[in-house]
């Protein structure tokens, strides 16, 4: 049996009658950061939504601390310790940075991350805390996405494209906040586009192309060549 804490094996998903991903074998490690690359469509986001029940899967396709969780729906996986920061964000507008950020603990599962200790960790939201979410940077108010996934208390993190669209000192500010995060053995999986970042920062790397895993390993062991070709499919 794997130790893995998220495991897939052959995992197959879609939207309808348009079929995203192709026996997705994956497995993600209590403590771990592992990153996701791969080109525009080449099935990264949908991976994600299929491990939170976002898509549809069959009960067994996706395992999550020794449970068959596939197809649940999301609020039951997040109460079971998952949360994810969706790409675009999706804060609500109508709401208030510190209001979007108790929207994040809904599930009340017990844990470390308060709304002191997200301040602590990014100083800029307390000082904006009671502004409309939608008035903040691009960059804070990916803060706030952030935030409010941690607010769940996950046992497991996922992001999706948190850098798009990003300064680089945002995106530098936003990934030196990582070890804190994780420093207490929770586990990330991050989207990204960069595949200097995605190297950098994660223990192994998986690449998408056109809804296969293309390569996977070692984050430091893996060559620039390699990685460029499973990206480009060459």
């Amino acid at each position: 049996m794997s130790s893995a804490l998220i495991q897939t094996r052959g995992l197959v998903a879609g939207y309808g009658d348009a079929q995203a991903l192709f026996g997705i074998d994956f497995e993600l490690h209590a403590g771990e950061l592992v990153a996701i690359i791969g080109a525009n469509g080449a099935g990264k986001s949908t991976f994600l939504r299929a491990l939170t029940g976002l898509v549809c899967v069959p009960r067994q396709a996706v395992r999550y601390a020794d449970a068959d969780i596939g197809g649940l729906p999301p609020g039951e996986i997040v109460r079971r310790g998952m949360a994810m920061v969706p790409e675009g964000r999706r804060l609500f507008p109508s709401l208030s940075v510190e209001e979007n950020l108790l929207m994040g603990g809904f599930a009340r599962r017990p844990g470390p991350w308060s709304l002191a200790r997200l301040y602590a960790l990014f100083p800029i939201l307390k000082d904006k805390r009671r502004l409309p979410a939608t008035q903040l940077s691009g960059g804070q108010q990916q803060m706030v996405a952030i935030g409010r996934a941690l607010m769940s208390n996950p046992q497991v993190l996922l992001c999706d494209e948190i850098s798009l669209g990003l300064a680089p000192v945002v995106i530098k500010e936003i990934y030196d906040a990582m070890p804190s995060i994780t420093a207490e053995g929770m586990s990330v999986v991050i989207v990204e586009q960069d595949v200097s970042v995605a190297q950098r920062v994660s223990r192994r790397l998986y690449c998408f192309q056109e809804g296969r895993v293309a390569l996977a390993g070692d984050s430091q062991a893996l060559t620039r060549a390699q990685i460029g070709a499973a990206y480009f499919g060459d």
